[in-house]
């Protein structure tokens, strides 16, 4: 981080104004979602608050504005109303992401630390902006002092309000995070930190549409997210939550090491990890299967005994 960075907290780029924008945001999402806690809104309702919430954040200039391409030196601006697309499906995207995976005891709030941990260094290491390292920094915080009521079994419960919340900011943070250099490898960095929620949202709304094959079956609930599915191999609620943990927790580990050391590293980091899982995976099955076997066994040994006493 240097000097320009620092000064600049509030300056030439009127990170006032897009404070402003962001806390505007904040506050018509928190009061839809919790009319919604409270007594219950259609899902479009949200929709329609959510795009007026990353309305006002774009009106306020929180914007993806170009990209530099590797082996280009001039930078590729995108027309205005694309950017507006853009940085509006962007934010909506990423909070529905966090706001879908809400469905297991500190789930959302955990994944949102430890992306959280991993935007931190990404941002440091790109010099990123000291009003971005400040606002997810805060935001870090505020999670380790509510996950350990949030998590299984829960005390407190986080609802629309806060995992809204979450991914509303994780979204704005990320973009006011590579505000300064928008190369494809930083741009692409926070995607891959966020790809679980991301891609769980993209598979749900494929699915839903596929099985109810109209557009509002997308805002139909369903038990296919992938901590569903988890659960259904027989993992407790807080095994499937570890599990995702170290998923999120990989793939920002990947993110850094692609940031800092280049694709061919990160690629032989990736391929350390599934082959690590693969090896743990295997034991874990043959672990069950003895112990199914194990099981069957006294269970025989047992109906035996039985015979034999019935016998006598």
């Amino acid at each position: 981080m240097n000097l320009e960075n620092s000064i600049n907290l509030f300056g030439e780029e009127q990170y006032w104004l897009k404070l402003i924008g962001f806390f505007l945001g904040i506050l018509v999402l928190g009061i839809t979602c919790f009319i919604d806690d409270s007594k219950g809104i259609p899902s479009w309702v949200k929709l329609i608050a959510q795009i007026i919430a990353a309305a006002i954040v774009v009106a306020c200039g929180v914007r993806i504005e170009n990209i530099n391409l590797p082996f280009i030196d001039n930078k590729i601006w995108f027309h205005d109303w694309f950017s507006y697309i853009l940085t509006i499906g962007w934010i909506i995207g990423v909070t529905n992401a966090i706001n879908l995976i809400d469905g297991l005891d500190g789930l959302s709030s955990g994944i949102t630390l430890i992306s959280c941990i991993s935007l931190i260094i990404i941002f440091t290491l790109n010099s990123s902006p000291l009003i971005a390292i400040l606002l997810i920094t805060a935001l870090a915080g505020a999670i380790v002092g509510f996950l350990p009521f949030n998590f299984n079994p829960a005390k407190t419960f986080i609802g629309d309000v806060g995992s809204n919340f979450l991914g509303f900011s994780l979204s704005i943070i990320s973009i006011l995070g590579v505000a300064k250099t928008y190369t494809a490898i930083v741009l692409i960095a926070p995607i891959i930190v966020l790809a679980f929620p991301i891609f769980d949202t993209i598979f749900a709304i494929i699915r839903r549409m596929i099985k109810g094959k109209s557009i509002k079956a997308v805002f139909q609930a369903d038990k296919g997210h992938l901590h569903h599915r988890l659960m259904k191999k027989g993992y407790t609620q807080k095994q499937a939550v570890l599990i995702l943990y170290g998923l999120t927790a990989t793939l920002g580990m990947f993110a850094i090491i692609l940031l800092e050391s280049g694709p061919w590293k990160a690629i032989s980091f990736a391929l350390l990890i599934v082959a690590i899982v693969a090896i743990g995976y295997k034991d874990i099955v043959n672990q069950k299967q003895i112990a199914e076997h194990t099981e069957q066994f006294l269970e025989n040994e047992q109906n035996i005994t039985h015979i034999r006493e019935d016998k006598q």
